[in-house]
């Protein structure tokens, strides 16, 4: 059948509407994923079509997945990070979301203080796995959203859950009505997504989830879980890695909308940001993220990644205040210890450093030549240098001038300056000597204030 189409206006094929394929055996697409092989990327040449929806947000999942990977937060850090990331997100709610565990006891209890704040965004939200017991918990808590556990590729359904494709259709509706049951709006977490059979299972499910939510009147989001980091997101290449091809898929096939399609990613082939993006530029409303990337194995999308990613598609913070990621990573270093690796874009401590004399000359001169963006304003963090043997007369002299504060005022040093030549001096005597360390903050400031006026 023919309809003229309200989207593109265009006359169109109604949707096939998919059935579930219930196989004896399981599809473990062993051409792509040999296991002792690195997966294949195929392409079928087939082109989803771009389809960035009107309004895009980020999710979080610190205090579920994060804490998976680190040892477990206090609840005064839990609700610490809740808080600042309602600081980051701003007035407009672009952090919308974040999940907790509800298990423990300690979960529950920095769930409650959290939701004492009386912040409206993120809003709180739970997890659980798609069991009547975990079930109670939610009701328990009187949470409006949970997310439920609805593992979707072969690998699990034959291989975890010991079931056939219907058995594992049947055991997740049946959780999910629980949910409708109860006026909570159920997130399905499509474990594997990049590993399922799209047609002969993902979109059967849908389907079946689109009709229990139609009868309850309650809208079912779809969170599509790269667990393992197999996503591609260009778009010609094939299911069942294709990014833009599930997010197009769950959208045309299964008729749901963008604002009830969240990605889920990991970051194993280093493709957490590209496939997140990927699944914004092709329908998803939501991205589901991390603080500092924290999370199972390689970890997931990094929140403050996505914060960056967001303002460079849509030209604007939207009220975001990102000089909060400042906040953030001085947070997880200073009160919970955490180690972030210095090399890490926004948080680490080398990412707008500079240790060759080359570069930071061009610092000198102006900092836009070897500086991604206004550190300073965007993040409140000034493009800095390390002082080693490549740093040179530039580096020593952009070193005063930003430690001390002197760039554009009368006392801003050059690398003529006495004071910059003496420090040198030293620097070159102690490399001379075999020295393999960096020159300490501590140091120089001892030269700064041994060979000048200079006092912070």
């Amino acid at each position: 059948m023919l309809k003229l189409s309200s989207k593109t206006n265009l006359l169109e094929q109604e949707t096939y509407k998919y059935s579930l394929q219930d196989i004896r055996e399981p599809n473990l697409y062993r051409d792509i994923y040999p296991y002792d092989e690195v997966p294949k990327i195929v392409f079928n040449q087939r082109r989803s079509p771009m389809d960035m929806p009107e309004k895009i947000w980020i999710t979080d999942t610190t205090m579920r997945d994060g804490q998976q990977a680190v040892e477990p937060y206090t609840v005064k850090q839990i609700v610490d990070l809740y808080k600042l990331m309602n600081k980051l997100g701003g007035p407009n709610g672009i952090i919308r979301q974040t999940e907790f565990f509800i298990y423990s006891k300690k979960d529950r209890e920095a769930l409650d203080k959290c939701r004492e704040l009386g912040l409206k965004f993120p809003e709180i939200t739970s997890w659980i796995r798609a069991t009547k017991e975990d079930f109670k918990l939610v009701k328990e808590m009187k949470i409006r959203e949970t997310g439920i556990l609805v593992s979707c590729s072969d690998y699990h359904i034959f291989k975890k859950l010991k079931m056939s494709r219907k058995e594992a259709l049947e055991h997740y509706l049946s959780i999910v009505k629980s949910a409708f049951d109860e006026g909570i709006v159920p997130r399905c977490h499509f474990e594997d997504i990049t590993r399922a059979d799209f047609y002969g299972f993902v979109i059967p499910f849908i389907h079946a989830l689109h009709d229990l939510s139609v009868e309850a009147g309650i809208p079912v989001k779809i969170r599509a879980c790269d667990t393992m980091g197999y996503g591609i997101p260009f778009s010609e290449t094939s299911l069942p890695r294709s990014v833009p091809g599930i997010i197009y898929g769950i959208k045309k096939y299964a008729n749901i909308p963008s604002e009830q399609i969240e990605w889920h990613g990991h970051n194993d082939f280093y493709k957490a940001v590209s496939n997140a993006t990927a699944a914004w530029l092709y329908g998803a409303s939501a991205v589901n993220c991390s603080l500092l990337g924290i999370g199972e194995r390689t970890g997931n999308i990094p929140l403050e990644a996505m914060v960056m990613e967001y303002a460079s598609l849509r030209g604007t913070f939207d009220g975001m205040d990102p000089t909060v990621i400042t906040e953030i990573k001085d947070y997880f270093r200073k009160e919970m210890g955490y180690n972030i690796p210095p090399m890490t874009p926004f948080v680490g401590d080398y990412f707008n450093q500079t240790r060759a004399g080359i570069h930071a000359d061009g610092l000198l001169k102006d900092e836009e030549i070897y500086n991604i963006f206004d550190t300073g304003k965007i993040l409140n963090r000034p493009a800095t240098v390390t002082i080693s043997k490549t740093s040179g007369l530039a580096g020593i002299a952009y070193w005063i001038n930003s430690y001390y504060k002197l760039t554009g005022t009368p006392n801003e040093v050059d690398k003529k300056s006495e004071l910059v030549i003496k420090i040198k001096e030293w620097v070159d005597a102690e490399y001379e000597n075999e020295r393999q360390t960096s020159i300490t903050t501590g140091e120089l400031i001892e030269l700064v204030e041994k060979y000048s006026d200079l006092r912070l």
